[in-house]
C-alpha cells in the first residue's frame, strides 16, 4: 500500500515497483484519511476485499491526516498494528524520525532526489517488504 500525496512521487513508485512485478498488486491512496478507510474497510472502500497489505509505504506530510497520526491509528489498532510501516518521506526533520520509532515504525527512509536514486531505493524496499519480509500468520496477505 503506498499512501502519498505527491502525484510525482507516486508515479515514480510505481515505476520502481513495476520493476519488481508489485507494480499491480500496489494500493494506492492520497491521504491519511483514505488509508484508514482502506485499512479498516471503510467509506469508499466498504466493500473491499477483507485483508491486510504485506507492507504500507507511508508519506508523512499529507493533507487531512498525516503519516504520523496514520501510524499512531495503525499501531493502536489490534488488527492492523502488525502490519509493516516504512516512512518514505522528504522530512529530515529529527522531531519525526524519533517520533515515528517511538510509535513503532519499522523503518524511515527519506526519499532521495535524484530520479534514479529514488527508483532504487523504492525498488529496494519493495524487494525487502513485499517478497522477502515474513510476515506473522495474523499480519495479513501479500
Amino acid at each position: 500500500m503506498l499512501v502519498e500525496d505527491n502525484s510525482m512521487d507516486v508515479e515514480l513508485t510505481m515505476e520502481a515497483m513495476a520493476e519488481n512485478n508489485l507494480d499491480k498488486r500496489v494500493v494506492v491512496v492520497r491521504d491519511g484519511v483514505q488509508a484508514m478507510e482502506y485499512l479498516l474497510c471503510a467509506g469508499q472502500y466498504s466493500n473491499r476485499k477483507p485483508g491486510n497489505p504485506a507492507v504500507i509505504l507511508l508519506d508523512i506530510k499529507m493533507p487531512r491526516m498525516d503519516g504520523i497520526q496514520v501510524l499512531r491509528n495503525i499501531r493502536g489498532t489490534a488488527e492492523l498494528k502488525k502490519i509493516p510501516v516504512v516512512m518514505l518521506t522528504t522530512s529530515r526533520e529529527e522531531q519525526d524520525l524519533i517520533s515515528t520509532y517511538e510509535l513503532g515504525v519499522n523503518a524511515y527512509v527519506v526519499k532521495p532526489v535524484g530520479f534514479k536514486q529514488f527508483i532504487d531505493a523504492v525498488r529496494q524496499i519493495g524487494s525487502v517488504w513485499a517478497i522477502l519480509n515474513e510476515l506473522p500468520p495474523e499480519g495479513g496477505e501479500r
